[in-house]
């Protein structure tokens, strides 16, 4: 069922396929929105009830005009569909804001299934020569270079013309730009990847960005317990490159769950 989810200063478009049991709440990268949990989200389905949203600025949410915070909007998506406690799936930017909600909040999370993620407090993330060069095309008004960019940046291991990464990406990006100064970022999260006692599994893809690799390799080594998978096919795209892995990540992580 499609909601459209009241949150301070604006709304996202939401999805819940309703159902009994332990929810299962899908977020999505910086570089795609909720489709990109189309190969697996069907199979996920089956077994749990399975929520996911668009970010402010992405897919079906309208794009932010007031500050808000990436953790709070989850939190909001939460109490909207009456979820005391949730698994969190969440790729890149996704992974981010379930770890920060974990910190923040960790009875309202069952476990972290962390594709990818990005993190708040890790330098090593920082891209100030890319980033400039985003500007640079964007002034420019320069699609295509950007588009080109960011596939060679984020999808390494697709074949051109890797059509279903580029119609995600091409539409993400717009989002770059609309949610910039609005969105705040949220407490530095990785000095305290330590206190998370929650089940946790992470997938490192190794045709990601070096920098990416590096930071993804510094979390599973800080969060207790947690069960790093590396994939050799994934790029910053796992849900495309390998549904498979995906889904069994997540089926062995429920079985995780006290």
């Amino acid at each position: 069922m499609e909601n459209m989810v009241r949150t301070e200063g604006g709304e996202l478009w939401a999805d819940d396929t309703g159902g009994d049991g332990l929810p299962l709440v899908l977020l999505h990268p910086g570089i795609a929105d909720s489709r990109v949990w189309d190969g697996v989200a069907p199979s996920f389905a089956e077994r749990y009830r399975v929520i996911r949203y668009d970010s402010r600025g992405y897919g079906r949410s309208p794009a932010p005009t007031t500050k808000y915070s990436l953790a709070a909007d989850l939190r909001a998506v939460l109490d909207h569909f009456e979820v005391p406690r949730a698994v969190l799936a969440g790729s890149s930017m996704g992974g981010a804001t379930a770890i920060s909600l974990a910190l923040d909040d960790p009875a309202r999370v069952a476990a972290l299934a962390l594709l990818v993620p990005g993190i708040t407090g890790h330098p090593g993330l920082e891209m100030p020569e890319l980033m400039a060069r985003i500007g640079e095309l964007a002034k420019a008004g320069d699609m295509d270079g950007l588009l080109a960019l960011a596939l060679k940046s984020w999808a390494a291991a697709g074949t051109p013309p890797d059509t279903e990464a580029a119609e995600l990406v091409r539409a993400a990006i717009p989002a770059w730009f609309t949610t910039y100064g609005h969105q705040q970022e949220d407490p530095p999260a990785y000095p305290r990847l330590g206190e998370l006692a929650m089940p946790c599994t992470l997938l490192l893809g190794e045709q990601d960005m070096p920098r990416t690799v590096r930071c993804n390799e510094d979390m599973a080594a800080a969060i207790p317990g947690c069960r790093l998978v590396r994939r050799a096919d994934c790029d910053h795209l796992p849900t495309l490159r390998a549904p498979d892995a995906v889904r069994d990540l997540v089926l062995e992580l429920y079985a995780r769950v006290d």
